[in-house]
């Protein structure tokens, strides 16, 4: 313990404040503040000891994952820390990069830090795509709202029985005003419609592509045997979690995705309260969005039975299973007088579950 040297960094776009702690419980002290360079943070750190015989941490942030990439590439032990977990010392008003490096050495090597999943490169890369695809999906329903709000200030009520259709859209098309000025707002909020359909779709088609190549396609794969998890939302689950075999339990992987009741407890007093949000929201949406076809009767409707072509036995019963379970569960608790949203939101959990499960199969069957 005395041997390994702790160092916090701070870690901007710009600059990087580097603190030191050693094994022997003495205070931290500051290094030195540098540009963000790894050639030259790898030549500071060298001054601090062997490279091995360093632990180094920063926290997560826009700066994203290179750094902790080349440090371990240079046998450095580098890990990235969630920032919403770091303590909080009360009372101290004070706050500068140099104190935040200071503060991340002692709490490395007291060990109260929580390191999150660093994915690889390709994993990462991936991921980019599928948040893209959510952006522009935001994007599409922002210019939806947009327009449907001014064809109501118009007084245009679309009378058929689904928007956003090949028909709904003709029929915006076909609107005239009398007024020059609103049917060239009518145009360009359309043209903005219609743009940012055509980026969703070819960004979902990039996927489609790219996922074939991806070293988690064959959990990609099984995940969509799933009722619900089509493949945009098993490539979010997959590029957001990574390895599932990092979760040792399927209620580890319950709470990660912050789907599990929030709880304060003291002596014979037990509160719990609505779910705790916390982790990664991207997956905690796609399950729960996907738990909404679970009201419906378990079968194996054409698509569902194209999707588990190829799928492996094992996983064909665990989506199976699934359908059974959560069924029963969205009726089990509908009949007890629960609300839709509380009901899809439990039964996104134990979906959550299954979806730990296909991860352990996959992984038993590749090795």
């Amino acid at each position: 313990m005395e041997k390994v040297r702790f160092v916090g960094l701070d870690v901007h776009s710009k600059s990087i404040a580097i603190a030191v702690a050693d094994g022997d419980g003495s205070s931290p002290e500051n290094l030195a503040t540098i540009p963000n360079d790894t050639a030259g943070l790898i030549k500071q750190l060298r001054k601090v000891g062997a490279l091995s015989e360093l632990k180094c941490c920063y926290e997560a942030g826009p700066t994203g994952f290179g750094l902790c990439r080349d440090l371990k590439a240079a046998g450095v032990n580098c890990i990235v820390v969630a920032p919403s977990l770091v303590p909080v010392q009360s009372g101290v008003r004070v706050k500068t990069d140099r104190r935040d490096a200071v503060k991340l050495a002692r709490f490395l090597r007291s060990g109260d830090l929580s390191a999150i999943y660093v994915p690889t490169s390709e994993t990462e890369a991936i991921r980019d795509l599928e948040r893209s695809r959510d952006d522009a999906k935001k994007a599409e329903r922002v210019a939806r709202h947009q327009l449907g709000k001014f064809l109501l200030r118009q007084g245009r009520r679309y009378e058929g029985k689904s928007a956003w259709t090949a028909t709904h859209l003709e029929w915006i098309r076909k609107q005239q005003f009398e007024q020059p000025a609103h049917q060239r707002v009518l145009t360009d909020y359309l043209k903005t419609v219609e743009d940012n359909t055509e980026r969703v779709n070819r960004l979902t088609k990039d996927i489609g592509e790219l996922v074939e190549t991806w070293t988690l396609a064959p959990l990609v794969k099984a995940l969509q045997a799933l009722r619900g998890v089509q493949l945009v939302t098993a490539v979010v689950i997959a590029a957001e979690l990574g390895d599932l075999k990092r979760f040792p339990s399927a209620p580890e992987l319950m709470g990660y995705l912050g789907l599990v009741p929030s709880e304060h407890s003291s002596g014979e007093s037990k509160q719990r309260g609505r779910i705790t949000r916390t982790g990664n929201g991207h997956v905690r949406r796609v399950l729960v969005e996907a738990a909404w076809s679970y009201r419906y009767r378990p079968s194996m409707s054409y698509e569902i039975r194209r999707r588990n072509e190829g799928v492996a036995d094992g996983v064909k019963k665990i989506c199976w299973k699934a359908q059974q379970r959560l069924h029963g569960r969205y009726q089990k608790l509908m009949g007890r007088g629960k609300t839709k949203q509380k009901t899809v939101v439990a039964v996104a959990r134990e979906l959550a579950g299954f979806v730990w499960a296909i991860g352990q199969e996959e992984q038993l069957l590749a090795s």
